[in-house]
């Protein structure tokens, strides 16, 4: 955890967000970041935790207070989304998609109704939400998805599966996406997807695999399976066959709180590392003081440091209500990279210290490596900023 205050980056919050923000380390230094380890070995769902952290307006942050939540901006939520990252992946990741996801969609999507249903338990954190749009045969082409919702007399039945779902086997509220009507043309796979939200325990909707990952092994992974999943004509969230355009808006929010999140991670393991590096002697002398040390953690936290100013841009376009889906993109895939190089020269740092489960920086270099592929894999996310940044051309 962060422990040098004043090189900080406070300039960007004001007095009652830096309590916010605060209360929030506090919190996290004292109860999470100490049995970290224990949940990574473990692999337990750590609900008291979202608990207090429900309690403590995390759950909700980005939600409206007339529907519970804390009316947070998205600079401070991804400030929040850093510090759980710094203290546990796995939960920062819980929270993230909780937030980014689920409700981010109900946000953009939902009518009056269906926000005043779901935000409120959403908000609290009495209801876990997930996020169903990843299956087997669809990653990164998410309009290849093959889940059907047919139209019924009554409402909806929905068929098929989804992969990788987080909080998959523990969610209170589930968005589905589905295809629900044919496209146009081949190329037009986008055509015909629209989203639906439901609570946990409906006939029809199944929880298959939970996956067993490298990392973040207390963040629930899980198949979730439909078969003739019978849903109400009103559990249709926005416009029918207009779904595919709400993902990009969910996706290009959930990219800048896993930049974030990717900051957190990579920034304990400087702090680690770099704690390590102080009272490591070799040679008669700190480590510290051999430029082949200090230079990686130069490194390491110079790219932190444009990592963390690339997701607060981010975030500010979007509180601003600008686009911002180049910024999200580009505040992701530098971030999760960085994130990533910083928790490897951590281990390279402490060397054989770092390969073992005694010491945290292995546990940081596992949970990091999902950055790169969630919420679009580096590979993704450089198309989507070379064809922002080529339009500007035309």
């Amino acid at each position: 955890m962060l422990t040098d205050k004043s090189r900080e980056l406070w300039f960007e919050l004001g007095a009652e967000e830096r309590q916010i923000v605060g209360t929030l380390r506090e919190f996290l230094q004292a109860e999470v970041a100490p049995t970290a380890a224990e949940r990574d070995k473990s692999g337990e769902f750590p609900f008291e935790i979202v608990r207090k952290l429900g309690e403590l307006g995390v759950m909700g942050a980005g939600v409206p207070e007339q529907y519970g939540g804390a009316g947070l901006s998205t600079r401070v939520f991804t400030r929040i989304l850093e510090e759980v990252g710094a203290a546990d992946g796995a939960l920062g990741l819980t929270v993230a998609s909780h937030n980014s996801l689920c409700a981010g969609h109900i946000l953009i999507a939902a009518n009056e109704s269906q926000k005043r249903e779901f935000l409120p338990k959403l908000a609290s954190g009495e209801a876990l939400g997930a996020w169903g749009l990843t299956e087997s045969g669809s990653g990164s082409d998410a309009a290849a998805l093959r889940t059907r919702a047919e139209e019924t007399a009554s409402g909806w039945r929905i068929n098929g599966s989804k992969q990788f779902i987080t909080q998959g086997s523990v969610a209170g509220v589930y968005v589905i996406n589905a295809r629900t009507d044919a496209p146009s043309a081949p190329d037009k796979k986008h055509q015909g997807l629209s989203a639906f939200v439901t609570w946990a325990g409906v006939p029809g909707l199944k929880v298959g695999r939970k996956e067993e990952k490298l990392g973040l092994a207390a963040s629930d992974t899980a198949q979730l399976i439909f078969e003739d999943l019978d849903l109400p004509r009103e559990a249709l969230l926005g416009r029918r066959g207009r779904g595919f355009y709400d993902v990009l808006k969910v996706l290009d929010g959930g990219r800048v709180g896993i930049a974030a999140l990717s900051v957190g991670l990579g920034r304990a393991a400087l702090e680690f590392a770099a704690k390590y590096a102080l009272g490591r002697e070799q040679f008669g002398r700190p480590i510290t003081e051999f430029q082949g040390v200090g230079f990686k953690l130069a490194e390491m936290a110079t790219n932190l440091e444009a990592a963390r100013l690339l997701y607060l841009r981010a975030a500010e376009l979007k509180d601003a209500g600008k686009p911002f889906a180049q910024e999200a993109a580009q505040a992701k895939l530098f971030a999760s990279e960085v994130a990533t190089k910083a928790c490897d020269e951590a281990i390279q740092i402490l060397g054989g210290y770092g390969y073992i489960k005694e010491y945290p920086v292995e546990r940081y270099w596992r949970d990091v490596r999902l950055m790169r592929i969630g919420e679009g894999t580096s590979e993704v996310l450089k198309i989507v900023i070379a064809k922002n940044l080529l339009a500007r051309f035309v």
